[in-house]
């Protein structure tokens, strides 16, 4: 059990930033959506480039014959898809609207219905809901 315990830190941590930095603030994610201030699209484009260098870094010092395998050696098996399919399309419309309705994303939602935020708890058990239906009708939804 002890061994989840760096993750339950680092995942603290990620909450306390959402929360200090406003991420996490339903007026500034509206701000974003109505283009009335940067402070998302900053918090954003960083969190790109970070990841951008972030990903370069780890592939120069990486062991080049762990690429495309998981930590423990396995080969990661990800399945092609054709460009342009409509399930993109749709998903990305259904995420968008959500987000743009509550004015949440996974991230903050964690984050604030930490907080205590009733909102946001409401939020989390939709989402958690959601989840479980797709893994009940995933088999015959089309992939």
């Amino acid at each position: 059990m002890t061994r989840y315990v760096p993750y339950l830190l680092i995942g603290l941590l990620f909450g306390f930033t959402l929360i200090k930095s406003e991420a996490a603030s339903w007026y500034r994610i509206q701000e974003m959506f109505h283009f009335q201030s940067f402070h998302m699209y900053g918090i954003l484009f960083s969190a790109i480039a970070t990841g951008m260098v972030s990903i370069q870094i780890i592939k120069l010092l990486g062991n080049r014959k762990t690429l495309g395998h998981a930590m423990d050696g396995q080969a990661i098996d990800i399945p092609e898809k054709a460009p342009g399919k409509k399930s993109y399309l749709i998903g990305g419309l259904v995420f968008g609207f959500g987000w743009g309705l509550i004015g949440l994303c996974p991230g903050p939602m964690f984050a604030l219905a930490g907080t205590g935020s009733l909102g946001a708890l409401i939020v989390l058990a939709g989402a958690l809901h959601g989840t479980w239906l797709y893994g009940a009708l995933k088999q015959h939804l089309p992939h």
